[in-house]
C-alpha cells in the first residue's frame, strides 16, 4: 500500500516561472550554475546551489552556503515571486521534449514508504551528498527538487492525469534547452480518488533523485527526535515527488570514459579485448544494439561484440553496464570500483557520441563506451530484486525543474 498526499505547494506566478525554473542542483559543476544564474535574480539556483553567490574559496559546505540558501529562498517568497497555495493540492506535471510527452503526479510521497521499501531503489547514495541534502532541506525547511518517482501503468491514474490537462495550466514554461514544463493543479474532489487508487499499488520505483530521497529520510529522523510531540503526520514525514506510469518513460545511455589505458599500450589493450570480443572498426557510429559495445580509441571507433552468444548470470550481471564493467573496465584497465575510481568518468546519453569524441580526441580522456540504455523494465526488475546496479547506469531526459513546485514544512 502506498501513501502519497496533497500539499499546499509553493509555486511561482506564471510570468516569473521562467526565471524561477532552474535545472537539478546536481547536474551541473559550479561554473555552470554561475552562468546560469548569471544576471536572473530569481533563479532557483540561487536556493539549491546558493555557494554561487559566495568567494570561490568558500567551502561549498560550510553554514554560510545554507544561511546564503535560505535567505535567498525568503527573499523569493517576500517579492511574492514564491506565492503558497491556499488548499492542498496533488500536480500534474508535463514535460515535452522533441514532440514526446511524459505527465505525471506531482504528490507529498512518504518517508515511510521509502523507508519500508516500498519505495525502491536501485542505486547506492554517498554520505557527503546525503549530508549536503540533509543540511539545504532541514535550513529551509523545504523540499525544493522533486524525487523522479515510476510507478507501472494504471489506467485509472492516467486517466486522472488526462482529466486534469484538459483544462489551462497554471503554469507553462519553455525552457532554453526547448524542453516545455507545464503544471495544472487536479481537482480537489479527486485527492480522496487518488489516495485511494495508490493505497491499492504495491511499489513505487525511484528513477531519479535517490540523495535527495534519502535526505528526506534523514531529514524526518533530525526532526522527529527535536519533537517531543511527534505523530508522524507532521509534513516532514513526507517529501516532494513526481510519479510518472513506467510505459512513459525513456532512459537514455550513461556512457563511460577513461583517463588512461592502465599502462598498456594501444596493441596490448586491443588484445585483451580481443579474449572476449569481436572487434569491427567502423566507418561512422551506429546506434548500439543490447550486449554490444561501441568504444572510440586515437580517433577511431569500434564495434565490440560478445564471443559468447549469450552471458548468463544475476539480473545486475546480465545489464550492458555491468558486463562493460566485469569484462573490459575491471580486469583490462583497472577500474575496480566505478564509485571512487578517479580515472573513470561518466557522460549522459543527452550529449550524444561527439561529447565522447570531444573528450578524448582533447586528451581529457584516453578511450570512451558507448553503451545500450538500460530498460524501464529491467531497472523495476533490479529493484523489485532489492539489488543495485552499478553506478550512474541511467540517464533520463528530460529532466524535472527545480523550483516549479515546493514542499514546505
Amino acid at each position: 500500500m502506498i501513501n502519497i498526499f496533497p500539499f499546499k505547494g509553493l509555486l511561482p506566478l506564471q510570468e516569473t516561472a521562467k526565471s524561477v525554473a532552474a535545472p537539478p542542483y546536481d547536474v551541473m559543476t559550479r561554473k555552470e550554475a554561475e552562468i546560469l544564474a548569471e544576471n536572473n535574480p530569481n533563479s532557483f539556483l540561487r536556493v539549491s546551489r546558493s555557494e554561487l553567490e559566495l568567494p570561490a574559496e568558500v567551502d561549498p559546505y560550510s553554514n554560510q552556503v545554507y544561511d546564503r540558501a535560505l535567505d535567498n529562498f525568503n527573499n523569493l517568497q517576500d517579492k511574492g515571486v514564491l506565492v503558497f497555495d491556499s488548499i492542498p493540492s496533488f500536480y500534474v506535471y508535463s514535460l515535452t521534449m522533441n514532440g514526446r510527452v511524459q505527465s505525471g503526479l506531482v504528490a507529498a510521497a512518504s518517508v515511510d514508504d521509502y523507508d519500508s521499501n516500498r519505495i525502491k531503489k536501485h542505486e547506492l547514495t554517498r554520505k557527503d551528498k546525503e549530508d549536503d541534502r540533509t543540511r539545504h532541506i532541514i535550513k529551509i525547511r523545504s523540499h525544493t527538487g522533486p524525487v523522479f518517482l515510476a510507478c507501472k501503468p494504471d489506467k485509472k491514474i492516467t486517466e486522472i492525469i488526462n482529466t486534469s490537462m484538459s483544462k489551462d495550466p497554471c503554469l507553462c514554461v519553455d525552457a532554453d534547452d526547448g524542453i516545455r514544463h507545464k503544471i495544472w493543479r487536479v481537482a480537489e474532489d479527486q485527492s480522496e480518488i487518488i489516495k485511494s487508487i495508490f493505497h491499492q499499488i504495491s511499489a513505487l520505483y525511484i528513477a531519479d533523485g535517490h540523495h535527495r530521497a534519502k535526505s528526506a529520510g534523514r531529514t524526518r529522523e533530525t526532526l522527529q527526535q527535536d519533537n517531543s510531540n511527534h505523530t508522524g503526520n507532521e509534513d516532514y514525514n513526507r517529501f516532494l515527488s513526481v510519479i510518472f506510469p513506467a510505459d512513459q518513460l525513456e532512459i537514455l545511455a550513461y556512457n563511460r570514459v577513461v583517463k588512461d589505458l592502465n599502462g598498456l599500450s594501444e596493441e596490448q589493450f586491443l588484445s585483451g579485448i580481443e579474449e572476449n570480443f569481436r572487434i569491427e572498426k567502423l566507418d561512422s557510429v551506429q546506434s548500439v544494439d543490447k550486449k554490444t559495445f561501441h568504444m572510440y580509441l586515437n580517433h577511431t571507433w569500434y564495434c565490440l561484440r560478445p564471443k559468447t552468444s549469450e552471458i548468463k548470470g544475476s539480473i545486475v550481471e546480465d545489464l550492458d553496464v555491468s558486463i562493460l564493467q566485469n569484462r573490459i573496465l575491471n580486469p583490462i584497465l583497472g577500474i575496480d570500483d566505478p564509485r571512487t575510481n578517479k580515472r573513470i568518468g561518466f557522460v549522459g546519453g543527452i550529449h550524444g557520441t561527439k561529447k565522447l569524441e570531444q573528450l578524448v580526441d582533447n586528451g581529457e580522456s584516453n578511450i570512451a563506451f558507448a553503451l545500450h540504455p538500460v530498460t524501464i523494465n529491467e531497472l523495476m526488475d533490479v529493484s523489485d530484486a532489492d539489488m543495485i546496479m552499478p553506478p550512474k547506469s541511467t540517464w533520463f531526459e528530460p529532466k524535472l525543474r527545480d523550483g516549479l513546485v515546493c514542499h514546505c514544512f
